[in-house]
């Protein structure tokens, strides 16, 4: 495994970092719910990091944990790179990029320990071979009992839990006709087709879910 970003942290520019609004909204409440799935030690493998303001909000609250970040984006690199110094973390690993539609993850062969797979808010932005991939992958990579993780919102039985989440999927499918809210029965089929079982719906604050994909 790489070695950990606090090894080089006097060369990073806090500057670097950028914002996501909604992760000072949602990084809470969804490290509780991390905090009840995450038991055992290990390394978690996070598909879209983004910012990598998240990362960089969990990985020093659960020390138990080497933190993976990944990034479609490499342009993102430097922001999760510059997170990860501005929390002090020692147990984030360098982000690499991962195109999860590749049929290998570099980042998944070298984490001999993974214990999950974490995604937030990734599959309503992408189109559905993303997601496809994403639980692919999951089923490939992570070892019996290994979970995969995903926050954001999501349609149950082709009805939105909100009248806002209707509104954002016709916002979404209006910026890209392959983007929108899945249906938690699509996603849950899914990962029955790729060795997952739904073990988790929690609710979340603002109309979002929590889900746990066991890998059995």
């Amino acid at each position: 495994m790489e070695p950990a970003l606090s090894m080089a942290y006097d060369d990073i520019d806090l500057n670097d970092r950028r914002f996501a609004p909604s992760v000072m909204r949602n990084r809470e409440p969804i490290l509780d719910f991390l905090k009840t799935v995450l038991i055992e030690p290990g390394s978690v493998l996070e598909v879209g990091s983004g910012t990598g303001e998240h990362g960089a909000w969990f990985a020093p609250r659960l020390p138990h944990l080497t933190w993976q970040p990944t990034e479609f984006d490499p342009d993102m690199h430097k922001s999760i790179t510059a997170w990860a110094a501005d929390a002090g973390a020692e147990n984030i690993v360098p982000p690499q990029t991962l195109d999860v539609l590749d049929k290998t993850w570099l980042p998944a062969e070298g984490l001999d320990d993974l214990v999950a797979i974490f995604s937030s808010c990734v599959v309503h932005i992408t189109p559905w071979a993303v997601t496809e991939a994403l639980f692919r992958g999951a089923g490939k990579y992570l070892p019996t009992g290994g979970s995969l993780i995903l926050y954001g919102p999501f349609i149950i039985d082709g009805e939105p839990t909100a009248p806002s989440n209707a509104d954002f999927d016709a916002w979404l499918r209006s910026q890209d006709p392959d983007w929108g809210i899945r249906d938690l029965n699509d996603v849950t089929e899914l990962g029955e087709d790729c060795g997952l079982t739904r073990e988790t719906v929690a609710q979340m604050p603002a109309n979002n879910l929590s889900l746990v994909f066991r890998r059995i």
